[in-house]
């Protein structure tokens, strides 16, 4: 397979069109693995976490890793990602790998959502065919004009962190749920900036960089003005678990998205304190949350931010990295413990991989020989599905933390008379 990168330029119209011939010439593989132990719903939430979606910051694309992104703005890879994510959910849900099919539904769908900014975006390009009409949807759903005078941490970064709504309500549409599910776009964002309030409070502290989030959150929601002064108010004067709607527990997708950004939230600052742990126990029972689940949804939102510290000036500072990293290999620690069953059988057919672990105790390895552990962890993780989600771009320093904890969790893998030879 050829390594050179394909072409597309998001910025100018008819990318879309573009996207699809690429498709079609077989330079962009459109493939959908499939997990026995992961429904629908949560393969859909994995995958849109992988991306960076979920919290408004591109990392990895969902389809087309061979597009060349290199001169693409962060609102530009957005606006793929948001298209790759729409694009997933339909392929999820029965749609087929097909330009009219998708950009029809996409049609459908967005002429009933209740996003303040959309009536007029649709008005405007109504006499416009499927295409533009959606390329410039994207455009306006991925755009906001709000910028931080200070960086204290990524949140510039950000774009609209929440066109990631948009994924959830494609879904309740291409599954016919309830005609008004179409119509809860200004509900799910009220939500989300309750959530976003709830988490900063939990400590009983709001610091800045907390506040900075929840601008750009509150930016993000496009809400009518009397909602969106409802919602500072509320984050001025707090709120509690009952604010949510009773109908979210109903909304798997929405319950997940409120439960990432909270934690998203509380790790603003790198830690997350003892009232903070107690607050995220009581969301979790309130969301009805497994509590390995939750252990996976922080470990995977610890391994985000440090895959992007280099967009946090906070994280470059080796006291702040070392906390989200002592933090991160604790419940790493934690999730191998409950699947080390599974991570036995695997290493004992991986007798390579375990000779080449034990040498790496009391030498170094080649460069070579890094590489092929490297390689062979990966193939471990990824045919786990409690593992395979946190191969995120930026895990490299997975790596020695899995070498140096795999032995500890495992001695009797490591010893010479328990490795035939």
């Amino acid at each position: 397979m050829s390594t050179t990168k394909s072409s597309i330029a998001p910025n100018a119209s008819g990318w879309i069109s573009k996207y699809f011939d690429l498709i079609d010439k077989g330079e962009l593989w459109i493939h959908i693995r499939h997990f026995d132990e992961i429904d629908d719903l949560k393969h859909i939430h994995l995958k849109c976490m992988r991306s960076g979606i979920v919290f408004g910051l591109p990392t990895r694309a969902i389809f087309g890793h061979r597009l060349n992104t290199k001169n693409w703005t962060n609102e530009e890879k957005l606006k793929v990602l948001l298209f790759e994510a729409l694009l997933f959910v339909h392929l999820k849900t029965g749609g087929k790998v097909d330009k009219d099919e998708f950009l029809s539904r996409l049609t459908e769908f967005y002429s009933h959502h209740n996003a303040k900014s959309l009536a007029q975006t649709l008005l405007f390009f109504k006499k416009e065919g499927s295409e533009e009409k959606i390329e410039n949807i994207l455009s306006q759903r991925v755009d906001i004009k709000f910028n931080l005078l200070e960086n204290k941490w990524w949140v510039n970064s950000l774009n609209n962190a929440f066109a990631y709504l948009d994924v959830i309500l494609f879904y309740n549409h291409c599954m016919h749920f309830d005609e008004d599910a179409l119509l809860h776009y200004t509900q799910f964002a009220q939500e989300a900036l309750t959530a976003i309030t709830l988490a900063t409070y939990a400590d009983g502290e709001v610091s800045s960089v907390e506040r900075d989030l929840f601008n750009v959150f509150l930016a993000s929601a496009n809400l009518p003005d009397e909602l969106r002064d409802e919602a500072k108010e509320r984050f001025e004067q707090g709120a509690t678990l009952n604010t949510f709607s009773d109908n979210i527990k109903d909304q798997w997708l929405l319950k997940r998205f409120l439960t990432d950004i909270s934690l998203l939230t509380m790790f603003s600052n790198y830690e997350i304190g003892k009232e903070e742990m107690l607050y995220a126990e009581r969301l979790r029972i309130f969301m009805d949350i497994p509590e390995d689940e939750m252990d996976e949804t922080m470990m995977f939102i610890e391994n985000f931010i440090i895959a992007n510290r280099e967009k946090s000036e906070v994280l470059s500072d080796s006291a702040s990295l070392e906390k989200v990293y002592g933090s991160f290999t604790n419940r790493w620690k934690k999730i191998l413990s409950r699947n080390k069953d599974k991570l036995a059988k695997e290493l004992s057919e991986s007798k390579e991989l375990v000779q080449l672990m034990k040498k790496s105790m009391s030498e170094e390895l080649t460069s070579e020989e890094k590489e092929k552990v490297k390689k062979q962890l990966k193939d471990i993780l990824k045919s786990m599905p409690a593992f395979a989600v946190f191969m995120i771009p930026g895990g490299t320093f997975l790596l020695p933390m899995m070498m140096k904890i795999i032995p500890d969790l495992l001695p009797s893998a490591f010893k010479d008379n328990e490795i035939e030879e």
